[in-house]
């Protein structure tokens, strides 16, 4: 079950980037790490891996609410190295941030639509680091009906997923 949710995630996230008969062949399972799962895919840049995750506790749960996942991915045609992206499941407001806690540090989010990524990406490597050393993420961000959301991901096989996609070459 967790891989084939993994899966209609991925095609969420990258139908938008991949033609459908280049999806199909050129997203490969590079590994199943506990609560993370590792991929590599070829977009019309260049290679992207990515690692992915969902929530083991959203509360409350939005009336709306669909499916959450937090991604790290590495597109290395593009210099983006350890980018953290979080699908919330539910949208957020306009010019909202979100905030992602990990053993104690505090990193902002900006937010769009159904997503957040780093405020400042000069911090992608510092939230790569602590996801490998931290046993849990909390991200809290607020809905666009004024709901004040926490989704907790489970960081047990980050470290490896976050290794398999360190060499991605597509």
């Amino acid at each position: 079950p967790m891989k084939l949710r993994a899966l209609a995630a991925i095609a969420t996230v990258l139908v938008p980037a991949l033609s459908g008969a280049a999806m199909a062949q050129s997203v490969k399972l590079l590994g199943e790490f506990r609560d993370w799962t590792a991929y590599t895919a070829t977009e019309s840049t260049g290679p992207v891996c990515f690692a992915l995750s969902k929530p083991t506790e959203v509360t409350p749960s939005p009336d709306d609410f669909t499916e959450a996942w937090l991604y790290l991915t590495n597109r290395p045609s593009e210099s983006v190295r350890n980018e953290l992206n979080l699908v919330a499941g539910f949208m957020f407001p306009p010019d909202t941030t979100a905030t992602a806690t990990i053993s104690g540090q505090n990193f902002e989010l900006f937010t769009d639509k159904d997503a957040a990524w780093l405020l400042d990406p000069n911090q992608n490597d510092n939230l790569a680091s602590a996801l490998r050393a931290g046993s849990t993420v909390v991200i809290e961000g607020t809905s666009d009906k004024g709901i004040r959301i926490t989704e907790t991901f489970s960081l047990s096989g980050a470290t490896a997923a976050s290794r398999a996609i360190e060499g991605c070459t597509g």
